[in-house]
C-alpha cells in the first residue's frame, strides 16, 4: 500500500530507533527526531501506518510502537476483490468490476479495535454471538447509536445508547431481555460499532 514521503520518514524513524534502543520511540522522541512541531501529526502519521498495516499498537501501554514484519504487512494489508452487488430480493445480473475493498476502506483515519460478542443481547441487529464488531474509540456517542460501555468500572457491554435525564438506558436489541439504567456517572463509553465481521 502507498505510503507518503513524510510516513516512510517516521517508520524509518521508528525502525531505527528500535534497533539501536530496543525500545519504541514516545511521540515526543519522534516530534524531536523529525523537527515536527505537533504532537498531533506525529499522531496523525502513526494512525495511518497502523491503518495501513505498518505498524501496530497497544493502546494499553507507552512505547508500543511495533514495525511489522513483511508477512504481516501483507497479511493486514490485503485487499479483496469486490466482485460488484448482488441482490438479496430478486436476483439481478452480476457484473465484475475491476475494484478493491479492504478494512481501511471502511474505517479510514478512524482509530479502531475490534471485539468478539459473547451473547444474544443484539440479535435484532443481526449481531450474534461469534460475531466480530468493529469499534470506533470514542468516549461520546448520539442517542441510539451501538456503543461498548464500561457500567459501574466493572462490566462492558454492547447495547443501543439513550440518555434520558440523569440517567442512562443501554437497551438490548432482543425483545427478551431487559435494558439496563443506571446513573449516567456510572457508564464510560468506550466506542461506537462501525460494522461488523462474520466467519460461517
Amino acid at each position: 500500500m502507498a505510503i507518503t514521503r513524510r510516513q516512510k520518514e517516521v517508520l524509518d524513524f521508528i525502525s531505527g530507533f528500535v534497533q539501536r534502543n530496543g525500545y519504541s520511540p514516545s511521540y515526543e522522541e519522534i516530534a524531536r527526531g523529525l523537527s515536527l512541531k505537533s504532537l498531533a501529526t506525529v499522531h496523525k502519521h502513526v494512525t495511518n501506518l497502523q491503518n495501513k498495516g505498518l505498524i501496530a499498537r497497544a493502546h494499553n501501554r507507552s512505547r508500543s510502537l511495533d514495525v511489522l514484519p513483511p508477512r504481516s504487512r501483507t497479511r493486514t494489508a490485503d485487499r479483496l476483490p469486490l466482485m460488484g452487488r448482488i441482490a438479496a430480493g430478486l436476483p439481478v445480473e452480476t457484473v465484475e468490476n475491476p475494484e478493491s475493498i479492504s478494512l481501511g476502506d471502511i474505517i479510514g483515519n478512524r482509530e479502531v479495535f475490534a471485539l468478539q460478542v459473547r451473547g444474544e443481547s443484539m440479535r435484532d441487529e443481526h449481531i450474534v454471538d461469534g460475531d466480530y464488531v468493529l469499534v470506533e474509540r470514542t468516549s461520546t456517542a448520539r442517542q441510539g447509536e451501538i456503543i461498548v460501555a464500561l457500567v459501574r468500572g466493572a462490566e462492558t457491554t454492547l447495547k443501543r445508547f439513550y440518555l434520558e435525564g440523569s440517567m442512562v438506558r443501554l437497551q438490548p436489541s432482543n425483545a427478551e431481555m431487559n435494558p439496563i439504567i443506571v446513573p449516567a456517572a456510572q457508564v464510560a463509553i468506550q466506542g461506537r460499532v462501525l460494522g461488523i465481521l462474520r466467519k460461517y
